[in-house]
C-alpha cells in the first residue's frame, strides 16, 4: 500500500517541477517481489548531461487517452547507480511496456486511432517513474532531468489532448503480483473506504483521482455509481470476462486482500483537486493476461472496448 499522502507528495513535486523549467505506485513492488538493487554502485557526476530524451518514449495520439508505463523499463545503464534508498521497491512490472504497446496498437488497428503513450524506458532499479524526485531518482541529482522529462512528456500529451478533447482521461498501467488474480483499479480510495456503503463512500469521491469527471459525467453517474456501478470502468471489464474490483460484481477488496490503489502519478495527472484530466490507476494481473504475447494481445482487445464505452458513456466521445 502507499505508505504517506501522495498529495502532500504531489504538491511539493509540482514546486519542483515549476523549478526545473519542465514542459508543462504503491508502496510495494506490482510485478515483480521486491529485489535488492544488484552491484550498488555509488553515486556520481556525469562529465555530460544524461541522455534522458533517449529513456522516455512519447507516441502521439488523437483520442482523449493518455496512458503512462512507468514500471516495464528495459534499460539499466551502468553509468547510473541503483536506487539505494529507505522503502525503494526495484521490482519491474513485468511485460506492461510490451503491453502498453500492444494496447497502443489494438486502439489503431479498431478505431484508425492511438491513445496518446508516455513509456519511461529505465528499469525501476534506476528510476522509479511513478514517485515524487527525491524518491524516483534516490536523491541522484544528475538524475533530476529525467523525472522532468518522464511528467513533462505527460504534461504535454495531456495538453495535445486537451486542444482535441474538453476532458480526456489518464491510465496509470501497471502490473501486480498479489494472490488474486483481477484488476485492480486506483482512484486515491483506500480498501477501507471502499468497503462504505454507497452512501458513505459517495462523499469521498469528491477527493478521488476522478473527482470532476463525478461532477460533468455526461452519464450523470457520480459518487459511488461512478466507482462501481453498471457503467463503472470495473463494471466494463467484468463484463467482458476480466475481474476487476471496484466494480458492480466485486465493490471493494475484502480485509486482508492485497490492493492498489493509486500512486503519485494518479494524484497528479488526476481530478482530484481541479482540471480537466480524470486519472485512474490499472493494476493489472499477470498470469493469462500479460505473461504471454497473445495474452497481452487478448487483453489488448477487452481494453479497448471497456475503454471506449467508458469514453462514450462518461465523456461523450465515439470514434469519428
Amino acid at each position: 500500500m502507499i505508505r504517506r499522502d501522495p498529495r502532500s507528495v504531489v504538491r511539493t513535486a509540482l514546486g519542483i517541477l515549476a523549478i526545473l523549467g519542465a514542459v508543462g505506485c504503491g508502496g510495494a513492488s506490482e510485478g515483480e517481489a521486491p529485489t535488492s538493487p544488484t552491484n550498488p554502485t555509488s553515486p556520481t557526476t556525469p562529465t555530460a548531461p544524461l541522455p534522458v530524451a533517449d529513456w522516455v518514449d512519447a507516441i502521439d495520439g488523437e483520442i482523449p487517452l493518455v496512458i503512462i508505463a512507468p514500471h516495464g523499463g528495459d534499460l539499466a545503464p551502468a553509468e547510473l547507480p541503483d536506487r539505494v534508498c529507505s522503502g525503494c521497491v526495484t521490482g519491474n512490472d513485468l511485460n506492461t511496456q510490451a503491453l502498453a504497446r500492444t494496447i497502443t496498437d489494438a486502439f489503431s488497428g479498431r478505431i484508425g486511432k492511438r491513445p496518446y503513450v508516455v513509456i519511461n524506458r529505465l528499469h525501476r532499479r534506476k528510476f522509479d517513474a511513478n514517485r515524487d524526485l527525491q524518491e524516483a531518482t534516490a536523491g541522484y541529482a544528475p538524475l533530476a532531468p529525467m523525472w522532468t522529462q518522464f511528467q513533462g512528456a505527460i504534461d504535454s500529451a495531456k495538453v495535445r489532448a486537451r486542444r482535441l478533447h474538453p476532458r480526456i482521461l489518464v491510465i496509470d498501467l501497471h502490473g501486480h503480483g498479489h494472490t488474486i488474480q483481477r484488476l485492480e483499479l486506483g482512484y486515491q480510495l483506500s480498501a477501507s473506504e471502499l468497503r462504505l456503503t454507497d452512501a458513505s463512500l459517495t462523499p469521498l469521491v469528491a477527493t478521488s483521482s476522478v473527482a470532476q469527471l463525478g461532477r460533468v459525467a455526461i452519464s450523470r453517474d457520480s459518487g459511488a455509481v461512478l466507482i462501481r456501478g453498471v457503467r463503472s470502468l470495473g463494471a466494463r471489464f467484468a463484463a467482458l470476462g476480466i475481474p476487476a474490483v471496484p466494480s458492480d460484481v466485486d465493490p471493494a477488496p475484502l480485509a486482508g486482500q492485497d490492493y492498489f490503489n493509486g500512486g503519485f502519478n494518479t494524484v497528479r495527472h488526476g481530478s482530484s483537486i481541479t482540471g480537466p484530466s480524470d486519472a485512474i490507476q490499472l493494476e493489472s494481473h499477470y498470469t493469462g493476461l500479460r505473461d504471454t504475447a497473445s495474452n497481452r494481445a487478448g487483453f489488448a482487445e477487452v481494453f479497448v472496448t471497456a475503454i471506449l464505452a467508458f469514453l462514450r458513456d462518461h465523456y461523450g466521445w465515439v470514434p469519428a
